[in-house]
């Protein structure tokens, strides 16, 4: 993991940690937090694109930026970030567990060590940084939590992929922290989103699969945000923004799954969500 960028000047602001910032939902997440008054801690592996946004949230919104390039597949990532930020004396009191990433090939084409990868960046990481931020939320009396998930985890799976399991316990594990949370002042929500517009597929090579889908399956990423940040507010356990994703999530819970999985476009279970196995790439 590289050094966190320089000394900052703390303010009165909170502080808000955004995993996954280099891009997509995650770099929307750090804007949308930087223009309602908070300051930011952002990681990621790309450190070239966080000190980019660093400099653009300063400039727009005159907005404290820590940044702390970190890869999340290293079993030691998660406490080097809550060290950096404590050493340079912040609490945040806005979690974003966003970092996450696709790849093609299916479970079986895989060696083990890639799966053992992607279970640490898609479980491990997110769970350990709740775990260690969480209490001091508590103790204070305030904090949100926000864990994006994925429409996936509501929707039957595709052949051989991980990432709908890795989801599912995402959104489950977010439901059961929120219910042990009530009453603390501190909110936690799963936000599964669908189709987003991000480089998520064009670095997964299934941008053209993609494009066969129609135009009222996805959002902007900026919409995806809103919706999360409005439901944590509200303390509420999952939020699945966009009608279009409503509706298939209500679908999926009502319909036999079987039908749900016949239901489903065949570029969604060939393409879009094959995610199990193969070379690293595609951050949300």
């Amino acid at each position: 993991m590289a050094a966190p960028s320089a000394a900052l000047e703390l303010g009165p602001r909170p502080f808000a940690l955004v995993t996954g910032a280099s891009a997509g939902i995650g770099r929307a997440f750090a804007a949308a937090l930087a223009a309602r008054n908070h300051n930011l801690v952002v990681t990621a592996r790309r450190v070239d694109r966080l000190e980019a946004l660093a400099k653009e949230l300063r400039e727009r919104h005159a907005t404290e930026t820590l940044v702390v390039a970190a890869d999340l597949a290293e079993r030691d990532a998660p406490k080097a970030i809550v060290d950096a930020m404590r050493a340079a004396g912040i609490e945040v009191s806005y979690l974003v567990n966003n970092a996450g990433y696709g790849i093609r090939e299916r479970f079986l084409k895989t060696p083990w060590e890639t799966h053992a990868q992607f279970l640490s960046v898609m479980v491990d990481s997110w769970l350990e940084l709740t775990h260690r931020l969480a209490p001091a939320m508590v103790e204070r009396g305030h904090g949100r939590i926000v864990n994006v998930s994925s429409l996936a985890s509501l929707a039957p799976e595709p052949p051989g992929s991980l990432y709908p399991a890795a989801k599912c316990l995402m959104t489950s594990a977010s439901r059961s922290l929120r219910l042990s949370l009530l009453g603390t002042g501190v909110h936690c929500t799963a936000l599964c989103p669908g189709f987003t517009y991000t480089e998520f597929h064009d670095v997964l090579g299934a941008r053209e699969a993609m494009n066969r889908l129609p135009k009222y399956m996805w959002q902007s990423a900026e919409a995806v945000v809103a919706a999360g940040i409005t439901g944590v507010e509200r303390n509420r356990p999952v939020v699945v923004p966009g009608v279009f994703n409503k509706f298939a999530a209500l679908a999926c819970r009502f319909i036999p799954y079987a039908l749900a999985h016949r239901m489903t476009p065949k570029a969604i279970l060939e393409e879009s969500l094959t995610t199990a196995g193969g070379e690293r790439s595609g951050e949300r």
